[in-house]
């Protein structure tokens, strides 16, 4: 929390940006999906600056080319999209609990890459959700989606367990199934420090549709759980070439 006060405070000078922001995602029209994400990007990018934090991607040749697809990540904290995003060349989107998305700046971040939000005690409105996320993935879209609905906060890279509802949308898409094993990621706003900070996003290999078409939501959601915790194991030994094989 140390350093999300400190990152605050230290671009003050920097608050035009928040309207900014707000002004871009309500005008589509006239700024592209390109734009709006590379404003994101820019604004993590002084973000990571301020607040001394650095990440490191590993496996990004993994991303499928040419076609929509959703990341499937464990969750650490609020920085776990910003590290994904800060890789990810190409412009995706996230899907989050509507409750945490409302906060001033988490908002312009998620509307700015039209983010989903989604009522975790409301299934018919998450339903809706998914719908949505699979018909756009279809046409070609990236998500970010944390399959654990939430986090615990908690000094270490414990992955919490995955809800396989939560890849129905990928499953009727028929899209590329792409676990993110994110290691270390807890340490930027969980602890009292401002000590540079070093973070790890693993692209690991995706599930295309045929490697996953005969299989049950519970059985693919195990299978991405599996792979995410040895990735995030090995990480956490130095082992980066091993974590990326799993």
């Amino acid at each position: 929390m140390l350093r999300f006060i400190y990152v605050i405070l230290g671009n003050l000078h920097r608050v035009w940006m928040i309207p900014k922001m707000g002004y871009y995602s309500r005008h589509p029209e006239k700024y592209s999906e390109e734009f709006r994400y590379e404003y994101d990007r820019h604004c993590i990018n002084i973000m990571k600056k301020r607040g001394r934090i650095t990440t490191n991607a590993y496996g990004i040749n993994n991303l499928p080319k040419n076609c929509g697809y959703v990341m499937f990540a464990n969750h650490q904290g609020k920085y776990d999209a910003l590290g994904i995003m800060d890789s990810h060349n190409m412009p995706c989107s996230i899907v989050m609990d509507a409750d945490r998305s409302y906060i001033p700046l988490v908002r312009q971040f998620i509307d700015l890459v039209q983010g989903k939000r989604i009522k975790l005690d409301d299934l018919r409105q998450a339903a809706g959700i998914i719908s949505e996320v699979s018909e756009e993935v279809k046409q070609g879209r990236k998500f970010i989606i944390f399959p654990s609905g939430g986090y615990e906060h908690r000094n270490g890279n414990y992955v919490d367990p995955f809800k396989p509802g939560c890849f129905k949308g990928a499953i009727r898409a028929k899209a590329p199934i792409v676990p993110v094993a994110i290691v270390n990621s807890w340490k930027v706003f969980d602890l009292w420090s401002l000590r540079r900070v070093v973070t790890q996003v693993f692209y690991l290999k995706p599930l295309l549709y045929d490697d996953y078409k005969d299989m049950k939501s519970n059985a693919i959601s195990d299978l991405v759980y599996d792979r995410i915790c040895a990735a995030v194991k090995c990480a956490e030994q130095g082992d980066f070439a091993a974590a990326l094989l799993k």
